[in-house]
C-alpha cells in the first residue's frame, strides 16, 4: 500500500514528465536565442583590471562585478539614470533611453563611452561620459542615417558615411566634407569594398598623428548592373546593384589619405592594375602606410609599405604565393614595442601568426602544433606576449593560448574541452569565460592568465529540462572519401528513439569554405529546427566535408578548381555511415542546404537521385560564371581559365539528371546568390522536362530572416512531410 507522501512524489514526478512536449515551430525558429538562450552574461566589458561591467537580463541596467567586492553584483547604472544625467548636461535636447547601449564600452575606470539617438531620432550623438565628475567630457552630433563611424585616436574627429561620401564631424561640432563624388558608383570610405572578403570589416583608418584618415575608394563604374526587382510597388520598379561576376570586370580600388588641417589629399600610388588591396595598416609613426596587394589569381601577395606623406610605393617588404590560392584574412598588428608586426597567414598549413620586422626580415614562428589562430586577443601589459584564440580538437574546441614574442614559446590556458568564450583585461592578467559544451549550457568564471586559479560564478541549467523532450545529440567521426582524413560528423535521434525501428533521415549540408556546422559547444552547431525534425520522428544528420572551415589549408583547399566534387564525396561517406545503421530507412533520406549548401542540395539530387529522394535548396549557386568574382574565382580560378572545372560544376546542364522531389527556395532581392541562379536552373528543367517545385520570398535577400522565417521553416519541413516520410508522431 502506498502512503500519501509517496503518492504525492509520485504524482508529482508524472505530471513533470508529462509536462515534458515537443517544440513549436515558433520556438525551433527563435527560441535558441530568446526563451531557451542558457543564462549567460550579456556585453561583459573590463572597465578596470579587476572589474568588470555587464548588461541586465531586459537591458535596463549596467551591472558591475568586481574582485574587491567578491565578484558579487553591484549596480554602476540603470537606463532610466542615463537618460536622466543626459538630460541635464544637454539643455536643449530630450533624450530616452530604455536600454543600456550596445555599443558602450569603457575609457577608463570611470569613463564610458556610447551611441544613442535623441528623443525625435533628429540626430545621432556619440557620447563620453565620466560617471565619477557626472558630466559629459566629449560628444559628437551627426546625421542619423550615418554609418561606418570611426573615431580619431585623440577624440577631436568622427568620420563617418553618408551613403557613398565621407563626412567628419569634429567635437565642436563642425562638418568637413571628405568627399562629394556625385557618381553613386564611386563609394568612398566603405568596409564592403571587395564584397567583405581578405578580411575587410572597415573601410576607414585613423592616423596615429590623430589628423589624417586613410581611407578605401571603390570605383565600381565598370561593374556590370544587376537588377532587383521591388515588387511592393503600385508598378513594380527596378532597382540595380554591382555585381562583379566571375570572369568579368572588376571594381577598381585605390587608398586615399585626407589631412584634416590641410584639407589635402593623397593617394597612395598602388597601380592601377586589377586587383585587390587588403590588410590595411598604419605604421605606429604615422609616417607610412602598409598595403596587402593581392592579384586578381588570388595566388600571389605582397606585402608593400607606401609613404604617408607623398604616396610613394617605399618597398616590398615580403610575397606569398601558392599554386592555388593565397587568402589574407586580416591586417598587420603591431606589438608594443612597434619596431615588429605579427602577421597572419595559413603558408605552413594552419592560420598562425609570424612575426617580422619592418624591413620584411621574419623574426619568429609563433605556430604552434596545428592550432588555428581564429582571434587575436591583444599583448601584455609589458608586450612580451601575445593572446589568442585558438581553434583545436580538429575543429572542435576553442582555447585560449598565450605565445612569447622573443622565444616563440606557447602556452594553453584554457584546457577544459569545448569552446571557451572570453574577454581578457587591459593587462591580460584575468578573463572572464563563458564556456559550453555538449554538456554545458554555459559556465561562467573568472580565471587568472598567470596561476590558473579560478572563480566560478555560475552555472547554467539546461533550459529544457523538464520542459522540452530534447532529442539525443551525439557528434561522431568518419572517414573521407580519400581514406585517410577525418571528418566530424554529428546525429540527431528522434525523440524516444527505437533502435529495433526505422526511421527517415534529414541530411543538412552546407560543406564550404568559411563555414564550420558542428562545434563542441551547447547543441553542438545544431539550431533547434533540427530538432523539430527529429521530434518528428527524423533522423538528422550532418557531416563538416573536406572543403569547410576550421581544419587548415590543404583540408580546404582540396575544392580548388572543382567545387562540389570533393564535398559531394565526403557526402557520400556520410551516407554510407547511415545506411550501416540498421535503424536508417535507406529508402527514405532527404538532404537539406542554404547558399553554398542549396548548391550542394542539387549536386547531391542531380547525381545521386536514387540516395536522396527529396531535396531542399535554398539560394543555390547554380553555375558559379554566375556568382561573383572575389569568392568564386578565388576558389575556381577565371571561367577563362578553368572551362572544364566550371562545366563539370554547373548544374544548369545537368538538369536532364534530376529524379527526385526537388524545391527550389529563393529570396527575390538576393544581392550574393542572384535569382538568377535559380530561375535559370528551372528554364533547364522545363527545357529536359523535369518536374521542379519553386518558391520565392519577394521582399528577402539571401536568407529568410524575422518572422517570416517560421514560414521558411514550416515550408521546409512540410516538403519532407509530404514527399518523404510523415511525422512518426
Amino acid at each position: 500500500m502506498i502512503n500519501k507522501s509517496a503518492l504525492f512524489v509520485l504524482l508529482l514526478s508524472s505530471n513533470i514528465l508529462f509536462a515534458q512536449r515537443d517544440l513549436t515551430m515558433v520556438e525551433a525558429t527563435s527560441g535558441q536565442y530568446t526563451s531557451f538562450a542558457p543564462k549567460a552574461l550579456s556585453q561583459p566589458k573590463w572597465k578596470s583590471e579587476n572589474a568588470f561591467s555587464f548588461v541586465s537580463v531586459n537591458r535596463d541596467s549596467l551591472l558591475i562585478k568586481s574582485k574587491d567586492t567578491k565578484w558579487k553584483n553591484t549596480s554602476a547604472l540603470t537606463a532610466k539614470e542615463l537618460t536622466s544625467k543626459l538630460n541635464k548636461a544637454f539643455k536643449n535636447i530630450v533624450f530616452d533611453i530604455k536600454r543600456i547601449p550596445y555599443d558602450l564600452t569603457w575609457k577608463d575606470e570611470h569613463t564610458i563611452e556610447f551611441s544613442t539617438y535623441d528623443k525625435q531620432d533628429s540626430f545621432k550623438y556619440k557620447i563620453t561620459f565620466d560617471l565619477k565628475e557626472d558630466k559629459v567630457i566629449n560628444h559628437f552630433k551627426y546625421n542619423t542615417l550615418a554609418s561606418e563611424e570611426i573615431i580619431s585616436r585623440n577624440d577631436n574627429y568622427l568620420a563617418w558615411l553618408k551613403e557613398n561620401n565621407i563626412v567628419i564631424t569634429s567635437n565642436k561640432g563642425q562638418d568637413i566634407v571628405v568627399t562629394n563624388d556625385k557618381n553613386i558608383a564611386v563609394i568612398n570610405g566603405s568596409g564592403s569594398t571587395h564584397r567583405n572578403e581578405f578580411g575587410i570589416d572597415q573601410g576607414m583608418w585613423w592616423s596615429p598623428k590623430q589628423d589624417q584618415l586613410l581611407y578605401y575608394r571603390k570605383d565600381e563604374s565598370t561593374v556590370s548592373d544587376y537588377p532587383l526587382v521591388q515588387w511592393n510597388q503600385r508598378v513594380a520598379e527596378n532597382k540595380n546593384i554591382k555585381y562583379p561576376m566571375a570572369g568579368m570586370a572588376n571594381e577598381r580600388v585605390s587608398l586615399v589619405i585626407y589631412d584634416v588641417l590641410t584639407k589635402e589629399k593623397v593617394q597612395l600610388d598602388t597601380g592601377i592594375e586589377d586587383q585587390f588591396l587588403t590588410m590595411v595598416t598604419w605604421d605606429p609613426s604615422g609616417n607610412y602606410v602598409y598595403v596587402g596587394v593581392l592579384n586578381r589569381q588570388q595566388n600571389h601577395l605582397k606585402l608593400n609599405q607606401y609613404n604617408a606623406a607623398t604616396g610613394a610605393f617605399e618597398k616590398t617588404l615580403f610575397e606569398e604565393k601558392a599554386t592555388t590560392y593565397v587568402e589574407p584574412s586580416q591586417g598587420l598588428v603591431f606589438t608594443p614595442n612597434k619596431n615588429n608586426f605579427l602577421h597572419f597567414s595559413e603558408k605552413e598549413g594552419y592560420r598562425q601568426m609570424y612575426l617580422y620586422n619592418t624591413d620584411g626580415k621574419l623574426e619568429q614562428n609563433l605556430g604552434f602544433e596545428n592550432v588555428i589562430v581564429e582571434k587575436f586577443l591583444g599583448f601584455d601589459k609589458e608586450g612580451k606576449n601575445a593572446f589568442y584564440m585558438g581553434v583545436t580538437n580538429t575543429g572542435l574546441d576553442r582555447q585560449l593560448f598565450k605565445v612569447n614574442l622573443k622565444k616563440g614559446k606557447t602556452e594553453q590556458i584554457t584546457t577544459e574541452s569545448g569552446t571557451h568564450n572570453l574577454v581578457l583585461n587591459n593587462e591580460k592578467t584575468l578573463f572572464v569565460d563563458q564556456f559550453s559544451n555538449l554538456d554545458t549550457p554555459n559556465k561562467v568564471s573568472v580565471e587568472s592568465t598567470e596561476n590558473n586559479k579560478t572563480i566560478e560564478l555560475f552555472e547554467a541549467k539546461d533550459p529544457y529540462q523538464g520542459v522540452i523532450d530534447m532529442p539525443k545529440l551525439e557528434l561522431v567521426t568518419l572517414t573521407a572519401a580519400d581514406n585517410k582524413t577525418k571528418l566530424n560528423g554529428r546525429i540527431l535521434y528522434p525523440t524516444n528513439f527505437d533502435a529495433t525501428k526505422k526511421y527517415p533521415v534529414m541530411v543538412y549540408v552546407y560543406g564550404g569554405p568559411h563555414a564550420q556546422l558542428i562545434k563542441n559547444n551547447w547543441l553542438g552547431g545544431a539550431n533547434l529546427f533540427f530538432h523539430y525534425m527529429a521530434q518528428n520522428g527524423y533522423i538528422v544528420f550532418t557531416v563538416d566535408s573536406r572543403g569547410s572551415f576550421n581544419r587548415g589549408r590543404d583540408f580546404e583547399q582540396v575544392i580548388h578548381r572543382q567545387l562540389g566534387q570533393a564535398e559531394m564525396a565526403d557526402q557520400l561517406k556520410g551516407v554510407d555511415y547511415l545506411k550501416s545503421l540498421n535503424f536508417v530507412d535507406q529508402d527514405k533520406i532527404g538532404v537539406y542546404g542554404w547558399s553554398f549548401g542549396g548548391f550542394m542540395t542539387t549536386t547531391l539530387s542531380i547525381h545521386h537521385p536514387e540516395t536522396f529522394k527529396v531535396g531542399v535548396a535554398g539560394g543555390p549557386v547554380m553555375d558559379w560564371k554566375l556568382y561573383e568574382i572575389m569568392y568564386g574565382e578565388r576558389y575556381m580560378d577565371m571561367p577563362q581559365e578553368n572551362e572544364e572545372g566550371y562545366a563539370k560544376t554547373s548544374l544548369l546542364n545537368k538538369a536532364d539528371k534530376l529524379d527526385n522531389k526537388l524545391l527550389i527556395i529563393h529570396g527575390a532581392q538576393d544581392p550574393v546568390v542572384v535569382q538568377q541562379h535559380s530561375m535559370d536552373f528551372i528554364e533547364a528543367c522545363i527545357k529536359a522536362n523535369k518536374q521542379v517545385d519553386y518558391f520565392l520570398y519577394p521582399s528577402h535577400q539571401h536568407n529568410v530572416r524575422g518572422k517570416d522565417r517560421v514560414h521558411l521553416n514550416t515550408k521546409i519541413a512540410n516538403y519532407f512531410f509530404d514527399y518523404l516520410a510523415k511525422p512518426s508522431k
